[in-house]
């Protein structure tokens, strides 16, 4: 299996290197200057809802973030590289790195910020959520396309892939969410039930 992942992760290298203009070389992932950083207000319910369109560019970023950290160990409550990641600390840091987008830190906070989004509408970068602990919203990861996701699972284990149609996590789904990536980095704060 993990000979598996490993090859699903060169193959997404690859067709993602295959597009770019760039020179073929990889480089190292490279944390960016932080920007300044404003709260998003959640809209009230009569508000006009924003497009639940990503621009691919901007999407691949969080792809790319997500990919980088495949191997890494989990840690309950670690969001770094080098202490290695829980779930939700997985997602936020892959949101700042990508977008500068602080997102709530618990994986039920995390639930509640952007726009939910069904599952045949997924698109990548959306952060997918999960009951794992007999309780909703417990776990999240990151969708990746073509029914896979990146997460953080539990003790013992390192960052993976896995498919959302495999039976354990079919029967666990909770639902989607999708976080705009405007153009200005900002913290996105968790809206009310």
């Amino acid at each position: 299996m993990k000979a598996c992942n490993q090859l699903i992760f060169m193959l997404l290298i690859y067709a993602a290197l295959a597009g770019c203009a760039t020179s073929p070389t990889l480089a190292p992932v490279v944390s960016r200057d932080p920007a300044p950083t404003r709260v998003f207000k959640p809209e009230p319910e009569s508000a006009a809802r924003p497009s639940l369109a990503q621009p691919a560019a901007r999407m691949d970023d969080a792809l790319f973030q997500a990919l980088a950290l495949l191997g890494i160990d989990y840690k309950w409550g670690g969001n770094t590289q080098v202490t290695g990641f829980d779930c939700s600390g997985l997602v936020a840091h892959v949101f700042k790195e990508a977008h500068g987008i602080g997102l709530p830190r618990s994986s039920a906070e995390q639930s509640r910020a952007g726009t939910p989004v069904s599952l045949e509408n997924l698109q990548v970068g959306d952060l997918v959520f999960f009951n794992t602990q007999r309780q909703p919203y417990s776990h999240v990861g990151i969708y990746i396309g073509e029914s896979r996701f990146v997460h953080a699972p539990k003790p013992g284990s390192v960052v993976r892939t896995e498919n959302l149609k495999a039976h354990y996590w079919a029967k666990r789904f909770d639902g989607a969410r999708r976080i705009a990536v405007p153009g200005g980095a900002q913290t996105v704060a968790a809206t009310q039930p």
